[in-house]
């Protein structure tokens, strides 16, 4: 067993270092197959119902969950466990990405292409970019990339350390389909409840441990304690409340306020109301904090799996 999950560190480091090295590729990510197979379900399952919404979230999550676990069990050797612990970790996360398309935003406004800007933004985030000036984009980005430190990083990983190759692959699933079918657009304000809900639960250690490591690894830790603190509850997602926040303390920037969103206007809490609105620079920054915070979430679910896996290890010797 204790070299199970030394198999595991071994292979979640390697997939982490492998999204550092080789991000998600343009064609053939397992991510995007999955997604075509879910649309595929959905263009079966649909109705305006919260059940129906309910049967294709078990059927894609579900199904991809047991995919994982058959795979799982049908690796002997503590080599091949490592291996497809590295594959499986290399195709969920998406923390490079993540800063690179943060970046061509972020290189776009640089150079008062206000046109390219928007035309990159919808690869980072569903906001319309139309409704957005230059500030307005740099806050979208900045508040992108801290919610997406935990859906896209840091979230997976913990449910890789508790669950093994089925966690990894379980809370991409269940955080894709909220993606397709989770906001709160007519056609799937009752179709998509049961995934939206369902990524709440699964986003919840995520997203605490990601603010957690914010205040860690940020530059402004007291602000960020602070705006966690007194403004993560306001947000109207419990997960990226915490994120954001965290975020916008650690950067000593102010997020959240009015967004168009999916074709209507969201008006969302201020956070850090006491301080400026992000600059262009400030999205090199949250991509650095970021990155940190990756590296430090790796380290601390590795940890945690090996300590856990010792634990038992020494209650079964006694």
């Amino acid at each position: 067993m204790r070299g199970e999950h030394a198999g595991y560190a071994c292979g979640a480091a390697l997939g982490f270092l492998g999204d550092l090295i080789a991000a998600d590729p343009r064609r053939g990510h397992p991510v995007a197959a999955f997604g075509r197979a879910a649309a595929a379900a959905e263009r079966r399952l649909w109705r305006d119902h919260r059940g129906y919404g309910a049967v294709h979230t078990v059927v894609c999550a579900g199904g991809a969950t047991a995919a994982a676990a058959l795979a799982a069990r049908t690796v002997r050797t503590p080599a091949a466990r490592a291996a497809l612990t590295a594959v499986t970790v290399w195709a969920v996360l998406g923390g490079t990405s993540l800063g690179r398309e943060a970046r061509a935003v972020g290189e776009a406004l640089t150079a008062g292409d206000l046109a390219a800007a928007r035309a990159r933004l919808p690869h980072l985030c569903g906001r319309d970019p139309q409704a957005l000036d230059g500030p307005q984009m740099a806050r979208a980005v900045v508040e992108s990339v801290a919610e997406n430190t935990s859906d896209a990083v840091v979230g997976a990983l913990v449910w890789g350390a508790l669950g093994g190759v089925p966690g990894l692959v379980a809370f991409r699933a269940v955080n894709t389909l909220d993606a397709m079918v989770g906001h709160k657009s007519p056609r799937y304000r009752r179709f998509g409840w049961a995934a939206a809900r369902l990524d709440d639960v699964a986003g919840w250690p995520g997203s605490r441990l990601t603010a957690a490591l914010t205040v860690l690894a940020g530059p402004d830790r007291r602000g960020a304690l602070r705006a966690w603190r007194a403004d993560g509850g306001a947000h109207p997602s419990p997960n990226a409340g915490p994120v954001e926040a965290s975020f916008a303390g650690a950067l000593g920037v102010r997020l959240g306020g009015t967004l168009a969103y999916g074709g209507r206007t969201e008006h969302r809490p201020v956070l850090n109301g006491a301080a400026p609105a992000p600059a262009v620079p400030d999205i090199e920054r949250a991509v650095r904090l970021s990155h940190r915070v990756g590296v430090l979430a790796l380290a601390a679910t590795v940890a945690g799996r090996l300590a856990a896996g010792a634990l038992r290890h020494r209650r079964r010797t006694r």
